[in-house]
């Protein structure tokens, strides 16, 4: 497409964009032929609200709080683009591209920071999290609110420095027209209590709202991922979500009130954090908690944090375990242990062995289930209170896979310098968005290598696709399929397999539209249908209007069980999205009935298909509360779970659930009360150890949670048996 760029002169250049990096709901991203160092944003939809809010912000950008160093923190947009007709609207913008980070959570999470950046120890921690302090204060200097803080916007590189990125989403004061655009969306997870469960659109963000989702993030890079108000529920009932937690003041390290929670057996201790830090989570979160003028301002945070880096000292052990001076022993060695052996902070020697790659030690105890390797089945979900779907990966366009939750890079990545911030900077003092912030900004160097290489033809591009697709690394298979999709424009698996990249991203809006080209391309394209009716279903699952997406989703996989009535996924998707719509309906029994149909019908198909057996479980579950007959319906229920068991031992979820099922009918007595409870407990055990060996940190304390619900809240002696927990 052409578009005209504006100089700051007021000199307007053609611009031909004709290589896509990426497509959201609300824009598509495009690379800039004259210029490798920007990007074009271009909105599907122009507003002249958006319009107006772009040029305020070119009229007032903020501090770099880096520019001495040659680095972009705050990716803001630096040029506008207008139309090339007679209206000359603004259309998008030119923003900086950033390349060779990746997002924050790549680097908390110990998982992928030992796959991406091993080298990265917890001085790296503690300065991503100055430097992330650094250029929230420069936000909040200059009058800007982040609103939408989560760890999707803020991009780390194996040196330490941070980027902020979807800045066209903050909130922005006009102070010529005295108006505020506001940021209509956010995270719940890191929405302070004063603001949770309200419509975004409606609210004036202020700087406190931010700290407190800073103060979430800054957690989290120093307690290995844990977020502040994670933590197993030994309250009554099911374990409450994020928000009611936060709502709640429930800081699971509170030191002033009693809170209905106690960390995570695998979580950090709470000794590790520099006192200083210690003290301003409390006052953030506690104290806070009534008063968000309490709340530590990104200054501080940054003072505290340059304070805590200052006070570090070296294991004699392992060089690379970076603790506070404060300890009497390194917590580093000790959580090893803890963990079974995996360092979270491997040693260079234990790196060139490539030990941090190998698989998780396994304990050497008995177990009473029954080891196997798993299965290559992808999961359709991951149990996240009792919700009976929930986001999973979408396979390429082949033979199914095991899937990890993060891309593997094989190979080491080197460090340099840590990206140094000597704080010698003068302080003063979106409906939900479906498109990723990290995909939209494309910002990863691979991308501009693909940009400098020689034409390929597309079998090449499409194989490197697949290949970049295979080893989990989505953004570099999008812009490999895309460039395969320049050669090719009618090949409809490649729209359907960079779709599936975008999936897999979170990126559902940039999915659906792959896969609305795919059937374009080819209306008897099966998976298209089936994926599209997946990727509905999650938006969904954030909709004000979920009824209407959940029959959004069951249209396509009627679909495609008319070009194919045998395929096993579109009922099993089908029968979830009947389950799920129940609960807007007034014959919830109907759509129980139709799911269960669902699920016979696949079980017939194919009868390996563990996750048909556990859906009908969780359905027949559902009806047992409502039936007269509620005993046989939850046992028909675990004689589901029994043989999603029998075919796939590795999965979680189902002993999870069945063993709330054993609790339940445990619960209305009888001679096998007795043995039901502790056949739960098993259960739940089971559970917590498989999850914490997949290193699935939500189910394991899922689990844990429950444990406590069956014991009646005396559950301490079972966490100190450590049996299934090694």
């Amino acid at each position: 497409m052409q578009v005209l760029r504006c100089f700051p002169n007021q000199k307007f250049i053609p611009l031909n964009l004709t290589v896509s990096l990426g497509r959201g709901g609300e824009a598509c991203i495009y690379t800039v032929p004259t210029d490798a160092n920007l990007v074009a944003k271009v909105y599907h939809s122009p507003s002249e609200q958006q319009a107006r809010k772009l040029e305020v912000m070119l009229s007032h950008p903020p501090e770099n709080p880096t520019a001495s160093l040659g680095h972009i923190s705050i990716a803001w947009p630096v040029e506008l683009l207008r139309a090339k007709d007679n209206s000359n609207s603004i259309i998008g913008f030119l923003m900086p591209r950033i390349r060779g980070m990746r997002p924050i959570i790549d680097f908390y999470n110990p998982r992928t920071r030992r796959e991406h950046c091993p080298l990265f120890s917890y001085q790296y921690l503690l300065r991503t999290a100055r430097n992330l302090a650094a250029a929230f204060a420069a936000l909040h200097a200059s009058g800007y609110c982040v609103g939408d803080v989560n760890e999707s916007n803020i991009l780390v590189s194996d040196t330490a420095l941070v980027t902020v990125v979807d800045t066209d989403s903050f909130q922005v004061y006009d102070p010529d027209n005295n108006f505020v655009y506001r940021c209509p969306v956010g995270k719940p997870e890191f929405t302070p209590p004063e603001l949770q469960n309200k419509t975004f659109a409606h609210c004036d963000r202020a700087v406190p709202h931010d700290l407190f989702g800073l103060a979430v993030l800054i957690f989290q890079l120093l307690m290995e991922g844990t977020h502040p108000f994670s933590g197993i529920f030994t309250g009554a009932g099911e374990p409450p979500p994020y928000e009611a937690r936060i709502a709640s003041g429930h800081f699971t390290y509170s030191k002033n009130h009693s809170v209905p929670y106690i960390p995570t057996p695998i979580a950090p201790a709470w000794k590790i954090l520099h006192p200083s830090l210690q003290d301003l989570f409390v006052r953030c979160f506690e104290e806070g908690h009534n008063n968000p003028l309490l709340r530590p301002s990104a200054q501080t945070w940054a003072l505290a944090l340059a304070e805590a880096e200052e006070a570090l000292t070296s294991c004699e052990l392992n060089p690379q375990h970076r603790y506070s001076n404060h300890l009497q022993s390194c917590p580093w060695c000790e959580r090893t242990l803890r963990l079974g052996g995996r360092d979270p902070f491997p040693s260079p020697a234990a790196i060139a062995a490539r030990e941090h790659l190998k698989p998780r030690p396994q304990s050497r105890r008995r177990s009473s289930q029954h080891r196997r390797a798993p299965q290559p089945v992808i999961p359709l979900q991951q149990i996240h209170r009792y919700n009976s779907f929930a986001h999973q990966n979408v396979p390429f366009y082949k033979p199914a896979r095991k899937p990890k939750f993060y891309p593997i890079i094989l190979g080491l990545l080197g460090l340099g310098t840590l990206g140094y911030l000597d704080l010698v900077v003068k302080f003063t003092s979106r409906p939900y968005l479906t498109q990723n912030s990290y995909s939209q900004q494309t910002l990863i160097s691979n991308t501009a290598n693909n940009a400098n290489r020689k034409n390929l033809t597309f079998a090449e591009y499409y194989k490197q696709g697949h290949a970049s697709y295979k080893i989990k690394d989505y953004e570099q298979a999008i812009a490999n399929f895309s460039l395969a999709i320049q050669q090719a424009p009618k090949y409809a698996k490649a729209y359907i397999n960079r779709g599936n990249a975008h999936y897999n991203l979170k990126d559902y809006e940039a999915a659906i539209a792959d896969y609305n080209q795919a059937i374009q391309t080819n209306p008897n394209e099966v998976k298209a249908y089936v994926n599209r009716g997946n990727a509905r279903y999650m938006i969904a699952e954030s909709s004000s209007d979920p009824e209407k997406y959940y029959k959004l989703a069951i249209g396509d996989f009627n679909s495609a069980l008319q070009f194919n009535n045998n395929e096993v996924e579109a009922y099993i998707r089908r029968g979830i999205a009947h389950t799920q719509i129940a609960k807007y309906t007034g014959d919830s029994q109907l759509n129980y009935q139709k799911a269960i149909a669902d699920f016979n019908k696949a079980i017939a198909i194919n009868p390996s298909r563990a996750e048909a057996y556990f859906q009908r479980g969780l359905v027949r579950y559902q009806t047992a509360q409502y039936g007269s007959d509620f005993e046989k319906e939850y046992n028909q229920a675990i004689e589901d779970f029994d043989q999603a068991l029998r075919l796939n031992s590795r999965l979680a979820k189902v002993y999870l659930k069945r063993g709330m099922v054993r609790y339940e009918l445990a619960q209305y007595g009888g001679s096998e009360s007795s043995f039901n409870k502790n056949k739960a407990v098993d259960d739940l055990q089971t559970a917590a150890k498989i999850s914490l060996e997949q290193e699935d940190v939500d189910s394991y304390q899922q689990a844990l949670s429950s444990i406590c619900v069956v014991l009646e809240n005396k559950c301490e002696s079972v966490f100190q048996n450590t049996t299934f927990l090694d």
